[in-house]
């Protein structure tokens, strides 16, 4: 019974003892070290590092309510209700060529809960002045406020494009797929143009000049802008000319406008507008022989920072047409 009674404790001893080496033998794994993101700044705010990388990052965007309002804008309906979500990814890091950057704009519109689109707004890279991808041309720039129509029809772009800059002032050339531009009988949506953009900013007055050419409907057109500060507000001019109907510009074979936008307040900005339309309108493959002429108001305010209400009205009195008013109200919430 001793001898018994000592083999069963020996062996109770022994598995106590090899449950607790078992035990010590399990060892937790420590977590590992997180690296926390870095500011950025070497590109201005907003910016930050992607972990592990030496890429600057910027994530911006906005959200859009507007309700638009015309003769059958929605339809059956005199106003239309509409919303956009947008944003915009911007990436940064620095080469032996200068700043690498590439941008991503995704865009989301609602008209309702079920007409919704997303669409790709641009997707580009650009380094040491060259700029490849999906982007808008210089034809996408205009006036402050919302009554001047001296911009092509569709303005977002496939191009390839070098542009020069060196303090206030700007040169490129670009050149650019029109596959969804305009078009003229017996041609199709195969087209390409070369446009030009040069700018810049002298004390209070800034300037661009913007050409293009469309070589499937060989025609092209020219516009000059500049806009001057005076008094409470800024002054701005702008004149183009189409040889013809083309996908840079085809809504009139030329046109003249002009705003001021007067700063009220910090927060209040009123801009009125007008312009005038020489041989408005297209007729089958060149410009009609009628004129027209446009009037308008736009007002902004900043409600609070990065929020600000929009609204606009404008009036189109066309020579061979019924003349027409429209208008829209705007919350937009930037981030």
């Amino acid at each position: 019974m001793n001898i018994k009674s000592l083999l069963l404790g020996s062996a109770a001893a022994l598995a106590v003892v090899s449950g607790a080496q078992a035990a010590d033998a399990i060892v937790a794994a420590e977590p590992e070290p997180v690296e926390y993101v870095r500011v950025c700044d070497a590109y201005g705010t907003g910016y930050f590092y992607i972990p592990g990388t030496e890429t600057c990052l910027k994530i911006e965007g906005y959200i859009r309510f507007q309700v638009n309002v015309g003769e059958d804008v929605g339809g059956d309906s005199d106003w239309d209700a509409v919303t956009r979500g947008q944003v915009q990814f911007t990436a940064k890091s620095d080469t032996e060529y200068g700043p690498l950057t590439g941008v991503i704009v995704m865009q989301f519109n609602a008209d309702n809960a079920t007409d919704q689109e997303a669409k790709l707004d641009s997707a580009y890279l650009d380094v040491a002045g060259f700029r490849a991808g999906l982007f808008y041309s210089w034809w996408d720039d205009g006036l402050s406020g919302e009554t001047d129509d001296i911009g092509s029809i569709v303005t977002l772009h496939n191009s390839i494009r070098y542009q020069y800059e060196s303090g206030d002032f700007y040169a490129g050339l670009s050149v650019d797929e029109l596959e969804d531009g305009f078009y003229k009988s017996g041609e199709g949506p195969n087209n390409v143009g070369v446009a030009f953009g040069l700018g810049g900013k002298a004390g209070a007055f800034s300037y661009q000049l913007t050409g293009g050419w469309d070589f499937d409907n060989e025609d092209g057109a020219i516009r000059a802008m500049g806009t001057v500060d005076i008094g409470p507000g800024t002054l701005g001019l702008a004149a183009v000319y189409s040889s013809g109907p083309n996908s840079y510009y085809s809504a009139a074979e030329w046109a003249v406008a002009a705003e001021y936008a007067i700063k009220a307040t910090d927060k209040l900005k009123i801009t009125p507008g007008v312009q005038y339309y020489g041989d408005y309108y297209v007729a089958g493959d060149d410009f009609s022989d009628g004129d027209a002429w446009k009037v308008g108001l736009t007002v902004d305010y900043q409600i609070v920072d990065n929020f600000y209400a929009k609204a606009s009205v404008q009036y189109l009195d066309p020579e061979d047409a019924d003349d027409s008013t429209t208008g829209y109200f705007r919350l937009q919430r930037s981030f």
